[in-house]
């Protein structure tokens, strides 16, 4: 009798905390509505600048940080607004690692459109929640909001103990 009470006990942590639908699964993301419009912070151990075509990249241990938001990757590609200023998108690969409050989401590639404040992660993407996770192939981020959409093979595993 327990464990089918904590069998469904599971199965409601479910679906409250994923609604799956045609699109994939809508979760929440982070702890609060992050903002896009805050400055970006990033630390790397090389840089190489190409005045050209206005882009940059920071290579090996690269962290972005921007509010509560953490982003870590072996490769970033930053592209900068030449008509306005400013960053227009960062593009990280290898390792990619993203941070905001008790979540974090790994990938094989984040694309963040700062304006918008859009992250798409694609490839292998492994979010976690406290001691639950979900996978799947992409997953867009809404930064200003704090939800995701992840599709593409959903597949989650929720921790149903109460320890």
């Amino acid at each position: 009798m327990i464990y089918v009470r904590a069998l469904l006990s599971g199965l409601l942590l479910l679906f409250a905390a994923v609604v799956a639908n045609a699109q994939g699964a809508n979760v929440a993301f982070g702890t609060i509505a992050a903002d896009p419009t805050l400055p970006v912070e990033v630390t790397a151990d090389g840089l190489d600048v190409n005045q050209t075509d206005g882009t940059a990249i920071f290579t090996g241990n690269v962290l972005i940080t921007q509010g509560e938001m953490r982003l870590s990757a072996q490769r970033v590609l930053v592209i900068y607004n030449q008509e306005q200023g400013g960053i227009k998108r960062l593009v990280a690969s290898e390792e990619v690692t993203l941070v905001s409050g008790p979540d974090a989401a790994e990938a094989d590639e984040a694309d963040y459109t700062i304006e918008s404040g859009v992250i798409l992660m694609t490839g292998n993407v492994l979010l976690t929640q406290g001691q639950n996770a979900l996978t799947s192939q992409n997953m867009t981020i809404n930064l200003i909001d704090g939800t995701a959409n992840m599709t593409g093979r959903v597949k989650t595993i929720l921790n149903t103990a109460k320890d």
